[in-house]
């Protein structure tokens, strides 16, 4: 699978939120939307990652910006999930991997002598005209979504400070 990068078009989708709503990237336009693939609910790394952008939600939100979180769990786990630790913002049901396909995330682990194929920790930032802005590759759960806010940021202030609009 090819990585997408700075630039590229974001693969549009549909895909179903923890509370039923269907979720279209391209009905995002003019907003930028933030990404981020994780490979399960409740695990150590991926509540840090979630957590961490529920703290930075607001700030994301001001800037006119969008969290959306993906993983091939169900609604009912994503909704246990986001209520567990009070997540302000939708998870993506993608139960067949159809969109981490699309966006190369979907890739061969290794644990313990085991191999499966599962979600990879990776963050799209995409801006208000449905490219990718930035691409962050093998996530490190801590400090992540500051990171991500910087860089809305750095895009917003690039391109005149507004949202595509």
């Amino acid at each position: 699978m090819t990585q997408l990068q700075a630039g590229d078009p974001a693969p549009d989708f549909e895909l179903p939120d923890d509370a039923g709503v269907m979720r279209r990237l391209s009905a995002q336009r003019p907003r930028p939307t933030v990404i981020y693939f994780y490979p399960r609910d409740e695990t150590p790394g991926c509540t840090t990652e979630a957590c961490e952008f529920r703290d930075a939600n607001a700030d994301l939100r001001a800037l006119g910006a969008e969290v959306w979180g993906i993983s091939p769990q169900d609604a009912r786990s994503h909704a246990r999930f986001r209520e567990a630790h009070a997540l302000s913002f939708p998870l993506l049901v993608d139960a067949d991997h159809a969109v981490a396909e699309a966006y190369g995330t979907w890739v061969q682990k290794s644990r313990y002598g085991r191999t499966y194929w599962g979600n990879a920790r990776e963050t799209f930032l995409v801006d208000g005209e449905g490219r990718i802005a930035r691409a962050w590759e093998k996530v490190r759960p801590e400090g992540h979504a500051r990171e991500v806010l910087e860089a809305l940021r750095e895009l917003l202030a690039s391109s005149g400070g507004g949202t595509g609009a």
